[in-house]
């Protein structure tokens, strides 16, 4: 059974002088309750108002919802310039109230386009169903038959790229949300042969309280679409000066897989390593550690990311045996930089799996007889790359002496600066840790 209603008047003229469209309204509101009178659903009338357009008066928007005593604490109208923004609107609605669950009601010649519009505004977490008015999109009325499988509309390309345009330029007219973009700098690594950063949770338009603001991560299992993380990700591209168009993440899998770009992509790989100028490499962290690496002698440059996993399978030295075997790279060149993860304040594991880390150094686990020891990663991966011979001077962790040089926080324990997935559970935010070659 549907949460929510959304009715889709938006290609129809709706005001007082339209008395079919009026009809047709109440006609499909009667229906609802009539479905629905056990548990009224939420209802979202979705219309258009254009700039030069009569603005519709609050009288004719709730003309015709007056009567309907089960829906009418439950209906909104929303009225705004273009499908992409009165869809946007709808969802920060139904996100508000955590529904998932839509039976969307159109006009027949509006569904094709309504399924890309939904394609790129909402993930897999959301299920929707599609109902036809029986009308046209000039209000013709139409014979209300279910469409056959087979016969199933697809929007030519020049249309779908148009509303690719249309959600790009409502999203870039978004405001920041909880501040303003901030890119961490290691003073390791140097400014003028590369260009890196980690970011924080600021500056972007992702709404949902665990993904906000700066969220540069879409699952099918978060409620933060592509569209979004794609405009996030155009925001730090131009704060930091890389081209958003030759960006590239790993592909996390917990393991120690590493592409060499230029290389055949794996499916999957932890780190990514390049020598190409005109690329910016990334990796993800949300407790994981994004890490930067960069040979300054060489022009080289990698990121891994190192959750527990990939720690232990040794993701970090993977990674520099990459530039060293590819580019030439002498271990001893290379500066290696821990961003923002979990400290060993707030990560624990089972004792099975704390065992890995307390044979690699007793230091690394806190509180070893507990059921859940507390696991610090950092110093596990500092350990392993100085025993891969990076020199303990060129690696920046919360080791460091001055503090103030530090760019490895607690995710955790500063939730106004960092996503968490220890924290706030599996609807979680992620940031990244970016490296590219200047030119």
């Amino acid at each position: 059974m549907a949460e929510a209603v959304l009715i889709d008047l938006f290609s129809l003229q709706m005001n007082s002088q339209n008395n079919g469209i009026q009809k047709l309204l109440c006609s499909t509101l009667e229906r609802i309750e009539k479905c629905f009178s056990a548990s009224a659903p939420f209802v979202y009338i979705m219309c258009s108002q254009t700039p030069r357009s009569e603005r519709i008066s609050e009288q004719d928007r709730y003309l015709v919802i007056s009567g309907f005593q089960i829906l009418k604490k439950g209906i909104e109208v929303v009225c705004m310039t273009s499908t992409a923004a009165a869809l946007y609107t709808i969802k920060q609605k139904l996100d508000e109230k955590d529904l998932s669950i839509i039976k969307i009601i159109l006009p027949v010649q509006r569904k094709a386009l309504m399924e890309v519009f939904i394609d790129h505004l909402f993930t897999a977490v959301y299920q929707f169903q599609f109902e036809d008015f029986g009308v046209d999109c000039e209000g013709n009325n139409l014979q209300q038959i279910a469409e056959p499988q087979s016969d199933i509309q697809t929007l030519p390309a020049h249309e779908v790229e148009l509303i690719r345009s249309e959600i790009q330029t409502y999203l870039e007219s978004l405001p920041d949300l909880k501040g303003k973009l901030t890119i961490l700098k290691s003073s390791l690594i140097p400014g003028h042969i590369f260009l890196h950063g980690f970011t924080t949770r600021t500056g972007g338009i992702s709404y949902i309280p665990t993904l906000s603001s700066f969220n540069l991560f879409s699952s099918s299992k978060r409620r933060d679409p592509k569209a979004v993380v794609k405009e996030n990700l155009r925001r730090l591209a131009n704060a930091a000066g890389f081209d958003p168009e030759t960006f590239h993440r790993v592909k996390v899998n917990h393991a120690s897989d590493v592409w060499i770009m230029g290389k055949p992509q794996p499916d999957s790989y932890d780190g990514i390593v390049t020598n190409q100028k005109d690329v910016t490499i990334a990796a993800p962290g949300a407790d994981c550690i994004p890490v930067l690496f960069a040979d300054p002698i060489k022009k080289a440059c990698g990121a891994a990311h190192s959750g527990w996993q990939g720690t232990l399978l040794g993701v970090a030295m993977a990674t520099v045996n990459a530039m060293i075997t590819e580019y030439g790279c002498n271990v001893k060149d290379i500066l290696v930089v821990l961003g923002p993860s979990v400290g060993p304040c707030c990560f624990t594991l089972s004792r099975e799996s704390a065992k890995e880390f307390y044979s690699l150094d007793p230091k690394c686990v806190r509180q070893f007889e507990s059921p859940t020891p507390y696991i610090d990663i950092r110093r596990a991966t500092r350990i392993l790359l100085e025993t891969g011979g990076i020199l303990p001077q060129n690696i920046q962790d919360d080791s460091v002496t001055d503090h103030s040089q530090s760019l490895t926080f607690c995710t955790a324990c500063h939730p106004d600066t960092f996503y968490s997935h220890v924290r706030d559970g599996t609807n979680f935010g992620t940031q990244i840790g970016f490296i590219s070659i200047r030119d």
